[in-house]
């Protein structure tokens, strides 16, 4: 089973041309574009908002 992360507007960029074998990599992928980020002054707006999805085979 493969991994991959999708945007929620569709567009692809550097992070969704990547497959992951597990969740947990796609996972330090994520965390390492909002982990600098608080929940209560963070502004989302200026990131797109990412999903992992699993992939079937």
């Amino acid at each position: 089973m493969k991994y991959r992360i999708t945007r929620h507007d569709g567009a692809n960029d550097k992070v969704t041309s990547q497959d992951f074998d597990n969740y947990d990599d796609a996972y330090d992928v994520l965390e390492e574009i909002y982990g600098d980020m608080c929940c209560s002054d963070a502004d989302y707006e200026d990131r797109p908002y990412y999903e992992i999805i699993e992939v079937k085979n």
